[in-house]
């Protein structure tokens, strides 16, 4: 099973990768991290990255196809995987399909995870932060009050809201995501493989739609 995860912020992408992966046995590949395992590693590849993201540029897409390259051949990856957070654009699908023909893996599915904008926000602007142990809450969905505080490991927990899940700075994300993914959606619709998936509801009745449209 070879798939691509789209999603916008807070569509549950993360939640049901991780099913995924228990279900499959395949693992579940991060461009963000691939790079930092790179740079870690040393690579040739993750040193260019890194000279890249020290001048403050973003990584150019063949740097980003190698390091990809050089995942896939890991063990792991034999029985297939699921990639998150690339491609990004219609260059970057181009250069995948490409890589992936040579390899002789190419895609079988493109999961689209779709959930209403305005459920998006309320996921992300819900989202709350314990300083003590770094779990995460949702004051809608999944608030701190449900004993026991923090799963047990506080006593009483000491919430805060990331920068980052503002509503201004939301609203920007999902404006930038918007851009990048609606050339995607309609590219990978156009070459068949495109699955769209309600991602709104329980969790479990979403797991059952996206395995059925696998």
């Amino acid at each position: 099973m070879r798939i691509v995860l789209l999603g916008a912020p807070g569509s549950g992408k993360g939640t049901q990768a991780q099913r995924l992966i228990d279900r499959f046995g395949i693992p579940q590949i991060s461009t963000g991290d691939l790079l930092r395992a790179a740079v870690a590693a040393g690579t040739e590849l993750g040193k260019r990255a890194k000279a890249i993201m020290d001048a403050g540029n973003l990584v150019d897409d063949a740097t980003m196809l190698g390091i990809i390259r050089e995942r896939l051949a890991q063990p792991d990856a034999a029985r297939g995987f699921i990639l998150d957070g690339f491609p990004r654009t219609v260059a970057q699908a181009d250069g995948l399909a490409a890589l992936l023909a040579e390899l002789g893996t190419p895609l079988n599915a493109v999961v689209l995870m779709d959930v209403d904008r305005d459920q998006l926000f309320r996921r992300l602007t819900g989202r709350r932060t314990c300083r003590k142990c770094q779990r995460v809450f949702n004051v809608y969905t999944a608030p701190p009050s449900v004993p026991p505080p923090c799963g047990g490991q506080c006593d009483a927990p000491d919430l805060f809201q990331r920068l980052d899940d503002s509503e201004a700075t939301i609203g920007k994300r999902l404006d930038v995501y918007q851009a990048q993914t609606a050339p995607l959606v309609d590219y990978y619709r156009a070459r068949g493989l495109l699955r769209a998936v309600d991602a709104e509801g329980d969790i479990d009745a979403v797991t059952a739609r996206l395995v059925a449209a696998l």
